[in-house]
């Protein structure tokens, strides 16, 4: 079986199966590495970014030795095996099915009237304190959500399984872990975590820049506003503090003529966050449904795009 053709089953199983709770997940084994890591090596290693880059390495490298491992194993136990431990790899890379299901249940709370339910469901899409927000608050913070992830949970897995296959997705997905456990600018991660911050920053850069016209292209096919999903993107990316997220937010904004961004509370203290978009409609239940299309949309034109390319380069 083709490349092509494994990154197509893998798409598809994750739409109609997603990551079933009861199984081993290879993200809570990488997350699990690089928390055990930790202690240990800020111990042996006096510089905190160094002992960051160390981990980095480590979690990187020893999950795709263990992903070529399994993978040749496979093969040689017979293709066919080999070829579905590479969809199954693969699948769980792409994370489009869990996207839409956690922001759905987000929905339905705020469709039944129950807040403190949709606070503590986008609580599972967001690091932002989730207490404080009223209802256009939890919109926002799951359309947000949505639209940040479309590029982390989809795009970018696709972009480095069609580059290098599902090792290459396998490691894609730990540097992202990675930036997810150690990414942050406080006090205890702002050395140790500057590695895994700056490769998830590497390896977006291209997805994230390139889902954009993708985005506008979903836009177009949903009817929506594909000329400002564009014009919004391209003035207002800058605005976030990572290099990648704002692409995709912006985007986002600009597609459902709202406006994302703004104050968000943290750890009971206020932080102020950029804006995108102009002032427009209110946020209301209905840009969370239209979030979930565009992405879905998005990514599987991703999917076209990509593999396209490489079916014309390879």
């Amino acid at each position: 079986m083709t490349l092509e053709m494994q990154i197509l089953a893998a798409i598809g199983l994750d739409l109609l199966w997603g990551d079933p709770r009861r199984l081993p997940h290879p993200v809570k084994g990488m997350g699990q590495l690089a928390m055990a890591l930790e202690a240990p090596l800020r111990r042996r290693i006096a510089n905190p970014r160094l002992a960051g880059i160390v981990t980095a390495m480590i979690v990187v490298t020893a999950t795709a030795a263990i992903s070529a491992l399994l993978l040749s194993a496979a093969y040689r136990l017979h293709p066919w095996a080999g070829d579905a431990l590479s969809i199954l790899l693969l699948s769980t890379c792409i994370a489009a099915r869990d996207l839409a299901a956690h922001a759905w249940q987000v929905l339905k709370a705020l469709r039944l009237g129950n807040l403190e339910l949709a606070r503590q469901r986008v609580g599972w899409l967001v690091g932002r304190d989730t207490a404080p927000l009223d209802r256009s608050g939890v919109v926002r913070a799951a359309v947000e959500s949505v639209a940040e992830n479309t590029v982390d949970g989809v795009t970018a897995p696709l972009f480095w399984a069609v580059l290098l296959g599902p090792i290459g997705a396998m490691a894609y997905k730990a540097a992202s872990t990675l930036d997810s456990t150690f990414g942050y600018k406080n006090e205890r991660y702002l050395q140790y975590g500057w590695a895994s911050a700056r490769l998830d920053d590497v390896l977006n850069y291209l997805p994230a820049r390139l889902t954009l016209p993708l985005t506008v292209a979903a836009s177009a096919l949903l009817g929506l506003r594909p000329q400002h999903t564009w014009r919004i993107a391209l003035r207002d990316w800058r605005n976030h503090p990572s290099p990648n997220s704002g692409w995709s937010e912006a985007a986002t904004a600009g597609a459902l003529g709202i406006q994302l961004g703004g104050p968000v509370y943290r750890q009971g203290k206020l932080t102020d966050m950029p804006y995108f978009g102009d002032i427009g409609q209110p946020l209301v239940t209905r840009h969370i449904a239209a979030a979930v299309q565009l992405m879905l949309l998005t990514s599987l034109l991703a999917a076209v795009a990509f593999i396209g390319v490489r079916w014309m380069v390879f």
